[in-house]
């Protein structure tokens, strides 16, 4: 597989503009595409609602062969959804999909927006959407990037018909459409004109396909026809190579794409707007014509394509420093100058193979702590930088005289103390966030950002062939690895105190008490204090031991916790000590294909007090896409043994109570699909299997179950959707009687994938449906075996367990002890 490069941004300011460029060098092919795209001014705006629902061919057409600035703004991050490398849900996996994006962003030439909307998991149609998202504030988002990123047309990845798609997608055309008309409006949002002005786009499309076969057109509509399919000699590629590759970067959703061979098309279908009759760009004004100088300018970088010299790009240096001089004449707010000023000070670099680091051979730190850092400015060829000044954290750092020339580079040690008070690392939009489907991002800037801005930064001010720049660098962690070489990742900042559990859900059934471990992490020294939990009586817990582990700057603590009182509490471990009190837990997500994400959650537990018959017991775990429920059955009492290749014989399974697959085990685990004659055996002899969901595409194996079933798209979305039962089914009766109060309180859907066209043999005991639709029955199918008992259930206990849904566990528990 080819090894994926991450690279981190340089930041360049110029007259006080500050924008984004990467420190990877270009092939001299690649920078002569950047100076074709530096000429070109149009802009288009890509909108949907998740990560991976834009059309990567035509966004790689439009930035690669039309040359035009294209934009994609997701609605969301894709919070809602499901992973398949891993066990991260939620606020985690909406990180790693983001992360995804920009990577397929950086693959096919695009650029990447959000708004503030969570994405809460399927929805059947916009109402229900609309019910959980604020629309005023999905539109102002909707209507801040407009008028931020100013395009010239507007494409929408769906069209506004209810019931065709995901509530979701619909809904994002819907605003889209509506922001459409309103963005050039002073009184639409005019909080927002402190920062951009009113924009409105020349039309607006639908990039109009049929999901089930060939595009059709509609009699009296407009079309326009992109050849997506074709090649580009300059990259080397095809855009439906390049598509493929951008697309395959949404690894976490399986979508490894192979780029199709052959002429392909995409169609985008008109909406509203001006009309137009070969274009869609029509009467979309040169932007270079706004300034007096602008032909001028235009004609300097045609010039440049012209007479480009690809065997020695610095001898192109002259003459783009010209164009970059005419540039920094033109003066407005607009981001489409911005980008132009950030894109010639990237060619400018780049055509002499400057290299520009910051860095450190340390990953974390924390306030008050210092840390050695290293600055390299490097020239390798004839052209001299001239380094006229370092600044880092507010404070001047000596380098007079000093610079890079013929391969002879700068280097400087900088010792630095992080200041009290510095903000941790942390995503913006989780900040200030709880629980919910919206995100509280109130500073109106950061709104429509993917991520943060790098933390810590040097600004150079640097000379380059008479002209002046300043060049803001991020301090970043760089070591070499064994096996993949150099690599980079984000320097992080964190606080000096952080909090571990060993539990997220905890269990207190019956009489008995159940246990938790903290770990208090120091960053510096071990420091005292006292631990304590929100939300908690002193009388309700103790602690049982503690133990400072020096070596590894650790306090640990044993607690045990006592409580009659039944049902289900939110506790939050706090240590505090003589300078402040610390509740936090720090969360890291690793993948080679993305930055490492850091991110910190409170340190809380939820406590579930019950009186529930468990046996306990052993259970065979076969590992699916990813899962955090073998955790939860742990902390309920159970051994649980996660199965491998080697773990199917018949006699090995006889051992376990029973046996569970993970989600989506038959779409991803071949051993699963191929030991399914052994499981069988297995419940047939006695056993008690359970298969949760697994989706309709890609299955290794047609037969899930003794007898025969088939999997649908069939789901409940509505997590409060009333639910019927036959509470006397042996499933629901016993052995811990579930009622209809245990399907209160679940979260963001009752279940997905459901069964359908059951044999005889299956019983159904549950009965739920969306509003205005029909009942489903295939949420949860149980059949008897030989001596044995097979469920399949699209229930999402893989959301409920780690939420400590208390009904959802019990009806599990009740599941594995049949």
């Amino acid at each position: 597989m080819k090894k994926l490069r991450f690279f981190l941004p340089v930041v360049l300011v110029f007259l006080g503009l500050e924008f984004s460029v990467n420190a990877q060098t270009l092939s001299s092919s690649e920078l002569y595409h950047e100076l074709l795209k530096l000429e070109e001014t149009k802009r288009v705006l890509y909108v949907a609602a998740h990560p991976d629902d834009e059309n990567t061919r035509l966004i790689a057409y439009l930035a690669n062969e039309t040359k035009a600035r294209v934009a994609y703004l997701s609605l969301t991050r894709g919070d809602g959804g499901q992973n398949l490398i891993g066990p991260e849900l939620g606020i985690g996996l909406g990180q790693i999909r983001t992360q995804e994006l920009l990577q397929a962003r950086m693959t096919d030439g695009g650029v990447q927006y959000f708004t503030r909307a969570k994405d809460f998991g399927y929805s059947k149609n916009p109402s229900e959407t609309l019910q959980n998202w604020d629309k005023e504030t999905i539109l102002s988002d909707v209507v801040w990037v407009i008028r931020k990123f100013q395009p010239d047309i507007i494409i929408t990845r769906f069209n506004t018909i209810p019931g065709v798609t995901h509530g979701h997608h619909t809904t994002s055309a819907i605003l889209a459409e509506e922001a459409f008309a309103i963005s050039g409006d002073p009184n639409a949002f005019p909080e927002q004109l402190e920062y951009v002005k009113p924009w409105s786009a020349k039309r607006i499309f639908w990039n109009a396909y049929n999901f089930r076969g060939e595009f059709e057109a509609q009699e009296g509509e407009i079309y326009h026809e992109f050849p997506t399919g074709e090649y580009n000699p300059v990259l080397g590629q095809t855009y439906n190579q390049i598509a493929a590759n951008s697309r395959t970067m949404h690894k976490s959703q399986g979508f490894g794409s192979t780029a199709y061979i052959g002429a392909s098309n995409d169609h985008i279908q008109f909406i509203a707007g001006e009309k137009f009759e070969q274009s869609p760009f029509e009467g979309v004004k040169n932007r270079w014509d706004h300034f007096e100088n602008g032909n001028a300018t235009e004609l300097l970088i045609n010039d440049l394509i012209q007479n480009f010299d690809f065997r020695s790009t610095a001898n192109n240096l002259s003459t783009l420093l010209k164009i970059r001089e005419q540039i920094n004449q033109m003066e407005g707010s607009d981001l489409w100058l911005h980008e132009k000023k950030e894109s010639i000070n990237d060619i400018v670099l780049k055509v002499i193979g400057s290299k520009i680091e910051f860095v450190t051979n340390q990953e974390v730190a924390f306030p008050g702590a210092s840390v050695s850092t290293d600055l390299v400015v490097n020239s390798p060829g004839n052209t001299a930088i001239n380094i006229l000044g370092v600044e880092v954290l507010g404070e001047k750092v000596e380098v007079e005289g000093d610079g890079s020339s013929a391969n002879e580079p700068f280097r400087r040690d900088i010792n630095l103390t992080i200041p009290e008070g510095f903000e941790f690392t942390q995503p913006y939009w989780l900040e200030n966030y709880e629980d919910g489907p919206m995100y509280p991002v109130d500073d109106q800037q950061m709104i429509g950002k993917p991520f943060n801005d790098a933390s810590i930064q040097a600004t150079l001010n640097l000379e380059i062939g008479g002209q002046l720049l300043t060049i803001s660098t991020p301090l970043v962690y760089k070591f070499n690895d064994p096996v993949d070489g150099e690599v980079k990742q984000p320097f992080i900042i964190t606080p000096s105190i952080d909090l571990e559990l060993s539990k997220k859900v905890l269990f207190g059934i019956n009489e008995k008490r159940p246990q938790v471990t903290v770990f208090v992490n120091f960053r510096d020294k071990i420091v005292d204090g006292d631990l304590s939990f929100a939300g908690l009586n002193s009388s309700e817990y103790r602690i049982l031991e503690s133990e400072d582990l020096v070596g590894r700057k650790q306090r640990r603590y044993r607690v045990e916790f006592v409580s009659d009182q039944v049902g289900k509490r939110r506790i939050v471990a706090t240590y505090t000590t003589s300078s402040g009190s610390f509740d936090q837990t720090l969360n890291r997500i690793t993948y080679k294909h993305i930055p490492n994400l850091t991110f910190f959650t409170s340190a809380s537990i939820d406590w579930i007090q019950a009186d529930w018959e468990i046996s306990g017991g052993k259970i065979g775990y076969v590992p699916g896409a990813g899962d955090e429920v073998p955790e939860v059955l742990e902390a309920l009492g159970y051994q649980v043994t996660m199965l491998g290749d080697n773990d199917f014989d018949l006699d090995n399974l006889a051992q376990f109570k029973a046996i569970i697959m993970g989600i989506r085990a038959y779409n991803t685990n071949a051993q699963a699909a191929a030991n399914q004659q052994a499981l069988m055996g297995y419940v047939l002899s006695g056993g008690n299997m359970i298969v949760q969901y697994n989706t309709t595409g890609r299955l290794l194996t047609n037969q899930l179950g003794p007898y025969p079933f088939s999997l649908t798209r069939d789901r409940v979305s509505v997590e409060t959707a009333p639910v019927e039962a036959d509470y006397t089914h042996p499933i629901l009766a016993g052995p811990n009687k579930i009622s209809p109060s245990d399907f209160e309180g679940w979260v963001q859907e009752r279940g997905l994938y459901f069964a359908g066209s059951l044999d005889e043999e299956y019983s159904t005991p549950l009965y739920m449906n969306d509003p205005g639709e029909d009942t489903q029955t295939g949420s949860l199918i149980h059949a008897a075996y030989g001596k044995g008992n097979y469920v399949y259930t699209g229930l999402s206990f893989f959301r409920q367990l780690p939420a400590g849904v208390p009904g959802a566990v019990k009806l599990f528990v009740n599941l594995i002890e049949q």
